[in-house]
């Protein structure tokens, strides 16, 4: 475990230092895995039968309270599960105490000085300090200045989890809020003597990182996590028995702290002006929910290829895929979807009149967040 307090003084609710540059000028990065992903890695080879090592807790012969149906978890539990947004970054995460205290994947808030939370509500809420937080187990808590007593999740035992257990989880797959998905505990992995995973068959996607996942009591039993590898789709959860560890010994440390010791700098990166279309709702009309899935899908799709090729250097590459990416989108939408079409061939356009693969690659990138963020905005209902 890497349970530690980093330099500096602690910051109250009212407001936070940062010397970050200003978001304008800053590389967009998304979440990479941190060391985990080894770790992650070394499950899903053992899940393709590559190693060895599962386990499991017996079964309880106690009695249990009854089962609860997916639906009447995620009426319980949604109020509790929320938004984390920050520069690049995207994912999710559930409340452990009614004053603000919320876990969430060590992934999806590292290195990001300015985190928002979004509760139920749609109340925004800035990270103020992280709590506590276990690089290895890629798992955090983060804390809020809470406006109420908010809503609770109860954490269960993952020690008597086994395969074949349902499990409900909750998250934000492509910022779609909310998103409920019902499966199995495919196995107990044993990744190492210090890392136990629980893979799991209810699907998780981008934006559902850091949300719980939940027993038939209604219990979190994990927290969600997700990893690719050999072009298969493995889905994990971090046990929660690993989480009441960090909430017994919370340490706290001011974000802007926090974000400067965890930020990646292992190469400085070409500084870049943002110009992200602002699209009215209008451009989506004529467009399916079918169409706006392969737009969320293909673009989300595209930034999880391309991106870490940008953050490696390899610009080309990166442009290359989301040019790409572009022309399919274009090819699958229906023909009365012609305003995302405008806009990516926009992008193209734009892109194309630049000499440069790393501004190329950023129109296109422009072009894609213009799209979604509006079709976010369709799906949280605004009228704009």
């Amino acid at each position: 475990m890497n349970h530690r307090s980093l330099p500096g003084e602690l910051h109250d609710d009212d407001g936070r230092s940062s010397a970050a540059p200003p978001p304008h000028l800053r590389p967009q990065r998304r979440p990479c895995w941190p060391r985990l992903s080894g770790l992650l890695a070394a499950a899903a080879l053992a899940a393709l039968g590559c190693s060895a090592g599962s386990g499991g807790q017996p079964a309880s012969t106690a009695s249990q309270p009854s089962a609860m149906t997916p639906a009447q978890i995620a009426a319980r539990a949604t109020p509790a599960v929320v938004t984390i947004r920050g520069d690049g970054s995207l994912g999710a995460g559930f409340l452990v105490r009614e004053d603000g205290w919320i876990a969430t994947n060590y992934h999806v808030i590292a290195g990001i000085s300015d985190l928002k939370v979004v509760l139920w509500d749609q109340s925004e809420h800035p990270v103020l300090e992280v709590l506590a937080f276990d690089e290895d187990r890629d798992l955090a808590i983060v804390r809020i200045h809470a406006p109420r007593r908010l809503p609770l999740l109860s954490l269960g035992d993952s020690r008597a989890v086994r395969p074949g257990d349902p499990v409900v989880a909750i998250g934000h797959p492509l910022g779609l809020a909310d998103t409920v998905s019902n499966g199995l505990v495919s196995a107990v992995r044993v990744v190492d003597p210090a890392l136990t995973l629980l893979q799991i068959s209810a699907p998780i996607a981008p934006g559902s990182s850091g949300g719980p996942l939940f027993n038939e009591r209604g219990e979190v039993i994990g927290v969600a996590a997700a990893v690719a590898t050999q072009g298969q789709n493995l889905n994990f959860g971090v046990p929660a028995d690993y989480l009441k560890k960090l909430l017994v010994h919370p340490d706290p440390v001011p974000l802007s702290t926090f974000a400067a010791e965890t930020a990646d700098d292992e190469q400085a990166l070409p500084a870049v002006k943002r110009a992200v279309p602002h699209h009215r709702l209008a451009v989506l009309r004529g467009c399916t929910e079918g169409d706006l899935l392969v737009l969320a899908r293909t673009m989300d799709g595209a930034i999880q290829v391309g991106s870490p090729l940008y953050n490696q250097g390899d610009f080309a590459s990166c442009y290359h895929i989301y040019e790409g990416a572009s022309f399919d989108m274009e090819r699958r939408l229906g023909p009365a979807c012609r305003g995302p079409k405008q806009a990516l061939a926009e992008g193209r356009r734009k892109a194309a009149r630049l000499d440069d693969n790393a501004a190329q690659a950023w129109a296109m990138r422009d072009a894609f967040d213009g799209l979604l963020d509006v079709i976010l905005r369709k799906v949280n209902g605004d009228a704009g």
